[in-house]
């Protein structure tokens, strides 16, 4: 599965933006593959061992071993701060904060909204994400910066149709 899902984005982001020979790009997507397939197998392995011995020593399964299980495994498996890891992390805290918002609702925490919350949360992520780029760029994760520096800033010179098709910033063998 980790490969089904890093490969595809890993060649993408590499081709558009890392530099370096055909070889080191394709290194590059073949670790950056391996790296996310491996933790995500180590991560289930460990999830789903432990919640078997919890289950074994206390007769019966009881939700707190799925938190405390994610927790030892989220701890060893992705507990170091790499790029790999780094942006699982990021996109798990997403659907969590949707998944919690969501549960709060159902459960009567919060009251049922009168209108779809939606396009006040995209308006104050974009508000938010856009107010980081601009003055405290170094805060964001690197490759939202490239994205970002190719949206907002790169976008400012154009070459010709090529920029839109495939890349807009020259090199100087151009």
């Amino acid at each position: 599965y980790g490969a089904k899902i890093r490969a595809p984005h890993a060649l993408v982001m590499t081709f558009l933006f890392k530099s370096g020979s055909l070889r080191e790009k394709l290194k590059a997507i073949a670790q950056a593959t391996y790296t996310h397939s491996r933790n995500l197998a180590y991560f289930v392995f460990t999830y789903k061992g432990l919640m078997a011995l919890q289950s074994q020593l206390q007769g019966k399964k009881i939700p707190f071993h799925s938190f405390f299980a994610a927790c030892i495994g989220g701890w060893l498996v992705f507990g170091e701060n790499n790029p790999i890891n780094s942006q699982i992390i990021m996109y798990l805290l997403s659907r969590i904060l949707f998944g919690l918002s969501r549960l709060a609702v159902d459960k009567g925490y919060v009251p049922q909204p009168k209108q779809d919350p939606f396009p006040l949360v995209a308006a104050l992520i974009w508000g938010t994400v856009l107010w980081l780029f601009e003055y405290h760029r170094e805060t964001l994760q690197p490759s939202l910066q490239s994205s970002m520096t190719y949206l907002y800033d790169d976008s400012n010179v154009w070459h010709d149709i090529s920029d839109f098709l495939i890349y807009n910033k020259r090199t100087d063998s151009k």
